[in-house]
């Protein structure tokens, strides 16, 4: 028996002869119709292959030795430039006091004059160039304390900020710098007359240590004594110097990389529900207060959250790729040449308090009472969480998953024209016969 007969024994797809078949309009309208049906269900399988899903998860957050981004823009309408000073320490020991690098300050008019942007400075607002015209010879008086390891000049206070500095190093308040010579050839005293109803913005990002810490905006020089931290406050509470409060907007605050406008897009509207760290909870926030002698707090917990693009294979593989934290500017840490992006989310909660203590009586909770003493400013105390979030870009379902998609449209949509052609036939045939008698 030839081999093509064994095979046909097998066949599953009886066919009939070409004299047997019967084509009719109404078949060919059927037919138009199913196959414009399967066009449209094969490109619906394929915009579903096509489209780009974030699936979310939470682990446990293994990383250890991170340091992480603080940005911040906030105003302060009725304290001067030179009265604010930002502060951050954490629980390792680690202290930065006058933040400098990273951060710039933008002057503003009073708030009679609308409080519109007047000069953009870096918080460092004593230059050396006072001092470049001295003598070689010259030798500033530190007027009593040694001075720091930080002058120009070994054993020499040459300028106002060194004797700034000297005071600071022992714990000493500092005051508008009446008497000292230094200031008076510099016209410190006259700046800080001039600045007395300017308000301030503070703008700009910094780097911490990824444990729980704090960064506060509070009133003067600031420095340590014994064990404590303390500000200089006599300026900021002289009432020669105008009447400063903590009124403040924070415009924006957010810790690590913002989620790029490109990215947003990329994801589409409908799965950007997890990028609610986009929308940072104190963004817009407005406190207002007529006592000096106030205090802000803000709590907020800080959640590790990580993004990972379409086709990116394992933590460990980029985690050996990325820059120390320390060799990367400001601005460009969390961001991975592979697309991925490392930043956190965070939740706050917020008090304040009047340093002269009493209740809250006025606010109807008599119960409430607040302890005396304090520094004056805006502080924020941030924890990290044990869990990290991840949110990978995944397919919503794989290549063989559209073939089999495909195949049942195909198959589905034939079998139903089928059915439907056949009844359609069966009906006029039956109509026909009917007429015929």
């Amino acid at each position: 028996m030839p081999a093509k007969s064994r095979f046909t024994r097998l066949d599953a797809f009886t066919k009939t002869v070409e004299d047997a078949r019967i084509r009719t309009t109404s078949g060919g309208v059927v037919t138009i119709a199913s196959l414009l049906i399967v066009l449209y269900l094969v490109w619906g399988e394929w915009s579903d292959y096509r489209r780009v899903t974030v699936h979310p998860e939470l682990i446990v957050d293994k990383g250890r030795g991170e340091r992480m981004e603080i940005h911040l823009n906030m105003s302060f309408p009725l304290i001067p430039c030179e009265l604010l000073t930002l502060d951050v320490m954490d629980v390792s020991g680690e202290q930065q006091t006058g933040v400098k690098h990273g951060i710039r300050k933008v002057q503003l008019a009073p708030v009679k004059d609308g409080g519109r942007p007047i000069d953009v400075k870096t918080l460092e607002l004593h230059g050396d160039e006072p001092a470049a015209h001295l003598d070689p010879s010259y030798c500033g008086e530190c007027y009593g304390p040694p001075a720091p390891p930080t002058v120009s000049k070994a054993g020499c206070c040459n300028t106002c900020e060194e004797v700034r500095d000297a005071y600071a190093s022992v714990s000493w308040a500092f005051g508008s710098g009446e008497g000292v010579e230094q200031c008076q050839r510099e016209h410190y005293t006259e700046k800080l007359e001039a600045q007395r109803d300017q308000g301030c913005r503070i703008e700009g990002g910094f780097r911490v240590n990824k444990v729980i810490g704090n960064f506060h905006i509070a009133p003067g020089r600031s420095f340590s004594n014994g064990v404590m931290h303390v500000h200089d406050l006599n300026n900021y509470l002289d009432p020669a110097q105008g009447r400063h409060t903590f009124t403040h907007i924070i415009h924006h605050l957010r810790f690590g990389p913002q989620l790029p406008e490109d990215m947003a897009r990329r994801i589409g509207e409908k799965a950007m529900s997890w990028t609610n760290h986009h929308l940072n909870p104190l963004d817009s926030t407005e406190q207002t207060t007529d006592d000096p002698a106030f205090n802000f707090m803000y709590f907020v917990k800080v959640v590790s959250t990580s993004y990972y693009p379409l086709g990116w294979k394992s933590p460990r593989s980029i985690a050996g790729q990325r820059e120390p934290s320390d060799l990367v500017s400001i601005g460009q840490h969390g961001f991975g040449d592979d697309g991925s992006l490392e930043t956190h989310q965070y939740s706050v909660t917020s008090h304040k308090r009047s340093l002269k203590g009493g209740s809250d009586s006025q606010e109807g909770h008599k119960e409430r009472l607040h302890a005396m003493g304090g520094i004056p400013g805006v502080f924020f105390s941030y924890d990290i969480s044990p869990m990290k979030v991840i949110n990978r870009e995944e397919r919503s379902k794989t290549f063989t998953g559209f073939l089999t998609g495909v195949c049942a449209v195909i198959g589905g949509t034939l079998t139903v024209a089928a059915a439907i052609d056949r009844g359609v036939y069966e009906g006029a045939m039956r109509v026909k016969k009917l007429h015929q008698r």
